[in-house]
């Protein structure tokens, strides 16, 4: 007889049955869509309130090239294992959180003389 640990405790490996069909298709299934979010985690990014109400006040719009740009920025700093980075990009500061993929907020550059920017590991500028 055999004994299987899960979450500490022993389970004797007759009290687990898994039918063969459905652990196959669980596990596809599963891993398809863990495949599918991966791709797709690193072609987009989101932007939060607060930064899109920065954005708008200032009236800056970012089209699709600037957004393909800024989201390469998040994918080097991810690569480099970044948490939280300082994008420079044409005259903005973006501070965003790598982990979500999220920018934070949007400072122009007329407006970010005198700040000082905490909680960063890294900046990328592009």
């Amino acid at each position: 007889m055999s004994f299987r640990i899960i979450n500490g405790k022993p389970y004797s490996s007759l009290d687990i049955q898994i039918p063969k069909e459905d652990k196959k298709t669980n596990f596809s299934k599963n891993f398809k869509d863990a495949l599918n979010n991966a791709v797709k985690k690193n072609e987009s990014f989101l932007i939060s309130n607060h930064a899109a109400e920065r954005l708008q006040n200032r009236n800056i719009s970012l089209n699709s090239a600037d957004m393909n740009k800024i989201n390469d920025g998040i994918n080097m700093a991810d690569e480099k294992g970044s948490k939280e980075c300082l994008i420079l990009y044409k005259d903005l500061a973006l501070v965003t959180s790598i982990t979500n993929r999220t920018i934070i907020t949007a400072v122009h550059k007329e407006s970010s003389k005198g700040n000082v920017f905490t909680n960063i590991d890294s900046v990328v500028m592009l």
